[in-house]
């Protein structure tokens, strides 16, 4: 467990309570009952629990940290930069809405352009995941780390699809690739969990195509601090916006990224 007397312990004590009072919103709106809207299309749903997670997440950490800027999925952003939480309130959403029990809260503290700090609470398991960095990776105070494996073949794996795939299909072709190799892959659809299962050793790798900054801020700052590594499609090191991510436990990386980039 990071220390108390940690520069950062503050903010992940405010990150981790803030997660668990989105958690009591999102089981409130399930017992209750939700409306749902749409965003970009038909698939693409946002509940009164996402925008009033994110407003409760917001109130509380911009109370205890005011100087700060925030970024949000359903809000957008304000404030400066300098110093900023980048929040996904509900990742999973669709899930959420058809009471498939795979969403959750992510939430990380961004400082002069570095994530610091990353919480994603898997909230119908009461799973907190957190990492502060250089302090190591935990699962509700436990330390995690990725798994040993080092052969593709056997390695579980997930991934994601956009909300239209017949509009976005590039992604249809990395998965193509795995699945005609034998690889074992899974679609859960919550990026923020499918990198701390990663950094869990509950998955040994994961990519995605197109995911936003609050998608991943989090997971990525995990599975590093698990000692797992995380990087484009190029196998560069990745950075906050990039359009693709491939996270492992860093023994099958290579062979991951040689994969999904074959020919024929």
């Amino acid at each position: 467990m990071i220390g108390r007397k940690h520069p950062y312990f503050p903010y992940l004590e405010a990150m981790l309570e803030a997660a668990h009072l989105a958690k009591g919103i999102h089981a409130y709106y399930q017992a209750k009952g939700f409306t749902h809207g749409t965003k970009s299309g038909p698939t693409d749903l946002v509940t009164q629990a996402d925008r009033e997670s994110e407003e409760a997440i917001k109130e509380l950490l911009l109370s205890r940290f005011p100087e700060a800027g925030f970024l949000g999925e359903e809000g957008g952003s304000e404030g400066g930069k300098a110093l900023r939480f980048i929040v996904d309130p509900l990742d999973g959403t669709v899930n959420y809405a058809h009471g498939f029990p795979f969403y959750g809260v992510s939430l990380a503290l961004e400082v002069e352009g570095k994530v610091q700090v990353g919480v994603v609470l898997d909230t119908s398991r009461d799973e907190a995941f957190y990492a502060v960095r250089g302090e190591g990776a935990f699962l509700n105070g436990r330390p995690i780390r990725v798994t040993e494996r080092k052969e593709l073949l056997g390695s579980l794996l997930a991934t994601g699809f956009p909300y239209d795939v017949a509009k976005d299909p590039e992604n249809l072709t990395y998965f193509h690739r795995a699945l005609s190799r034998g690889l074992l892959v899974r679609r859960p659809g919550a990026a923020a969990l499918d990198l701390v299962y990663v950094a869990a050793g509950r998955l040994e790798g994961f990519w995605e195509v197109k995911l936003n900054p609050w998608d991943v801020a989090a997971g990525w700052l995990i599975v590093e601090e698990a000692g797992g590594k995380v990087t484009d499609l190029e196998g560069r090191p990745y950075r906050l916006g990039h359009r693709y991510i491939v996270a492992t436990n860093g023994h099958i990386h290579e062979a991951l990224i040689q994969t999904l980039l074959a020919q024929g």
